[in-house]
């Protein structure tokens, strides 16, 4: 009975594990074919996207989107201020979130738990659209790059994530014997914290980094001057300016190679918009794992 048993058990796990091979190849193919696809479109010639004929390869190969979409001419200043908006807003949402996660994570500090409630407050109720833009203007920051990295400074959330990470991976013990030594609590946050924090931080980093060089609407409310706008906001212009009244345009000609174009512009914004973050997701990719899995425990 036992090795009949041991026999049907292993034949059940077996169809188990070959079920979750065919679920999760399923969902891999759902997930990377509209990303070939999209891939593909973007090199493909306008006529060939909009008469189906792209499925997987690029058909007739063309540079038109890209050399369309980069003749705009703030595509490269835009480019240019979402590297600045990603990397100075990221290095100060860091820089914060280290600065409020570490001490809450400290059992020695008393208040922490009342500090802690405020934070938490903030994520349920929040003034609302206006009174953000009213806070942003009484401080000036009306159409300046700040108004894109101040009023984001500190996201909850990741604060939570980064202390319950320094609760589970940094002991008392550890705290202890450095201060017998001598340690203030500067030097080690600075010698010891920081160094054996690498994964939260990269975890931490690319949510900030993802937000920062997604961002369009605060932009739409805050900046003026197209000279400020992000890449996001400047692709969703040339999207919007490309959507031409057909009582405009008399030549038959003309309206098709327009509606091809638009059709290729799409997936060529979507390329440029994505690719930065995909390039810097592999360095990091090492970290996210452990760094999300140990700071996404309950504390």
């Amino acid at each position: 009975m036992s090795m009949t048993g041991s026999i049907k058990e292993s034949a059940d796990d077996r169809l188990f594990t070959i079920l979750n091979y065919i679920i999760l190849f399923i969902f891999t193919i759902t997930i990377l074919y509209p990303l070939v696809y999209i891939v593909s479109a973007s090199f493909s010639s306008s006529t060939a996207v909009i008469s189906g004929k792209v499925w997987l390869y690029p058909v007739e190969p063309t540079l038109a989107g890209y050399e369309a979409v980069f003749k705009h001419r703030l595509i490269m200043s835009s480019f240019l201020n979402s590297v600045f908006y990603t990397v100075v807003g990221t290095t100060i949402n860091v820089l914060f979130t280290l600065i409020a996660a570490y001490p809450l994570s400290r059992k020695d500090f008393m208040p922490r738990n009342a500090i802690m409630a405020l934070f938490v407050f903030t994520m349920m109720f929040s003034g609302g659209l206006i009174p953000s833009y009213l806070v942003v203007k009484e401080l000036g920051m009306i159409d300046t790059r700040w108004s894109l990295i101040i009023p984001g400074a500190l996201a909850v959330m990741n604060m939570i994530i980064a202390r319950t990470y320094f609760q589970t991976t940094i002991p008392d013990e550890l705290l202890e014997a450095a201060q017998m030594d001598g340690c203030s609590d500067f030097t080690f946050v600075r010698k010891i914290v920081l160094p054996l924090s690498g994964p939260i931080i990269a975890v931490i980093s690319l949510f900030y980094a993802v937000g920062h060089w997604n961002q369009y609407f605060n932009a739409l409310l805050y900046l003026k001057h197209q000279e400020l706008y992000p890449i996001q906001l400047v692709l969703r212009d040339i999207l919007v300016q490309n959507e031409v009244d057909a009582s405009m345009i008399t030549d038959v000609a003309d309206q098709a190679a327009r509606d091809g174009l638009r059709e290729l512009l799409k997936f060529s914004l979507i390329v440029v918009s994505t690719l930065p973050v995909l390039i810097i997701y592999p360095f990091i990719q090492r970290h996210f794992v452990k760094g999300m899995m140990i700071g996404s425990l309950k504390g």
